[in-house]
């Protein structure tokens, strides 16, 4: 007993360890992916061990590979609670101690720490084990052994990984119908999700829409020039506004800011930002306002569509109101519910409280919106963080957005804007408020703002030459 005590510590403690080190040799030399870099080892080094272990002591096999079996057993069971713990979310305080129980892998786990890899909790120890068992495997075939098991011993291992292991798959596979893996998705400056140095007034190459003369309104004192912020797809307004009126605003770029729907709102209530610019306010923002006792000016400066799209390859080209509640309800789960193919389909949505989720909480009234999909987002440090999952153009994917972020600012061609009721997201469509989800953008203040330029600006917006921007830009200007 204290021998094979003493054989596991060091075979699955000891020299584990000491292969974990290894990892940050293969990472040291470019090898950036970090679960290459610790299974490559694990499995060498654990075939190698059991081989060698196996061929030089002359033990019965079925008796070693009962023995080295236990190591693989603990790792099933402990992950199977784990998991059922966590969700299947690795990103969880708990999975540290699952760490502690696995100690022997603990430079393995720093690195993947660091790294926001979390499926290494079970693949470090799950390949070195495994790999051992092969190494015994290899050296039975190799001295043409038969191995002699005591079978009740046997089926209780082998019910015992069966359960552990098939319990841990089954929460893995559950989380994967909600929770997709990291897409590796970059956010310019943290907050966006698409490129905005284009719409940069600071930037000598933008491609913002120019007035055919100097604008007649014009905010020569910096004091007096208010400080824009708002929604991701209207960045490319209020920055084309800023350029045509204020005086000098490559050296008051300063005054132009993006921190996105979320965070311009926030601003705007705390007298950080003067004008928000972006869709209508969720209900849990208008609450947010009523909160900090402020009354909120919404002056409408163009139109937009809210639109919804699919992969080209779906052959579905329009879609009902009530089709859209129940796809994203959860009561329609297959495209062949409407009349589609026959495959799931994968609903992403946005962030709470972002532009484009409110306009879909608006369209669903009263019917609850189903969980949104999410994705593992390396953190660094901070570990693995749950976020939203932003849109992946899979075949049997739908998401949404506005018609001029999906065009414009981030044209995709192999997306398809569906119809809704049969009727286009088309400009005529969308000026005509024919398009069911015909939306306004808005630039939205502060009814008590005391900077006495914001009048005569909004003034400006919602005239020609503002209207000119506007639709030059690609939204849909005002009706006369």
């Amino acid at each position: 007993m204290i021998k094979n005590a003493g054989r596991l510590l060091l075979f699955f403690g000891i020299i584990p360890f000491g292969l974990s080190f290894l990892t940050f040799a293969l990472m040291s030399v470019g090898m950036d992916q970090i679960l290459i870099a610790t299974i490559l080892p694990m499995i060498i080094g654990g075939i190698v061990l059991g081989f060698a272990v196996s061929k030089r002591q002359r033990v019965q096999l079925g008796e070693r590979i009962t023995l080295f079996s236990i190591p693989l057993v603990y790792t099933g069971i402990l992950w199977a609670v784990f998991m059922l713990i966590s969700s299947g979310f690795y990103g969880e305080d708990v999975w540290f101690i699952f760490a502690l129980s696995h100690i022997a892998y603990a430079p393995i786990y720093f690195m993947a720490s660091l790294m926001g890899v979390g499926g290494v909790f079970i693949w470090a120890p799950l390949a070195f084990e495994l790999s051992m068992l092969a190494g015994v495997l290899l050296a039975m075939f190799g001295r043409k052994e038969r191995p002699v098991f005591k079978k009740k011993q046997l089926l209780v291992i082998l019910a015992t990984i069966l359960i552990g292991f098939g319990t841990g798959t089954a929460v893995q596979w559950q989380r994967s119908q909600t929770v997709l893996p990291s897409y590796g998705f970059e956010y310019g400056g943290g907050y966006s999700s698409t490129d905005l140095s284009p719409y940069e007034v600071t930037n000598p190459a933008n491609k913002l829409p120019k007035l055919d003369s100097p604008a007649t309104f014009k905010i020569k004192d910096p004091g007096d020039m208010p400080i824009l912020d708002g929604a991701e797809a209207a960045f490319p307004v209020y920055s084309a506004f800023a350029n045509a009126t204020y005086e000098n605003v490559k050296s008051n770029g300063d005054k132009i800011t993006f921190t996105n729907t979320i965070y311009a709102y926030e601003r705007l209530l705390s007298g950080e930002v003067d004008v928000y610019f972006g869709a209508e306010p969720s209900a849990e923002q208008m609450k947010m306002a009523e909160k900090a006792g402020k009354e909120l000016e919404m002056t409408p400066i163009g139109k937009e569509a809210f639109v919804f799209f699919v992969n080209p390859a779906n052959k579905i080209n329009s879609l009902s109101v009530s089709e859209i509640q129940g796809i994203y309800s959860g009561k329609i789960k297959k495209w062949s519910d409407v009349s589609g193919k026959n495959e799931r389909i994968i609903a992403f949505q946005r962030p709470k409280n972002s532009g484009s989720q409110t306009l879909l909480e608006k369209i669903m009234g009263n019917t609850p919106i189903m969980k949104p999909l999410k994705e593992e987002v390396p953190a660094g440090m901070g570990g693995i963080l749950e976020e939203v999952a932003d849109y992946r153009n899979y075949d049997n994917a739908i998401g949404f957005s506005f018609r001029f972020f999906a065009t414009g600012m981030n044209p995709n061609a192999d997306i398809k804007l569906l119809a809704i009721d049969g009727i286009e997201p088309s400009p005529e469509n969308i000026s005509s408020s024919t398009y069911p989800f015909t939306a306004s953008l808005y630039a939205i203040t502060l009814k008590d703002s005391s900077k006495p330029t914001i009048k005569p600006f909004l003034e400006w917006m919602t005239g020609p030459e503002g209207q000119k921007i506007v639709e030059d830009i690609g939204y849909i200007k005002l009706a006369n």
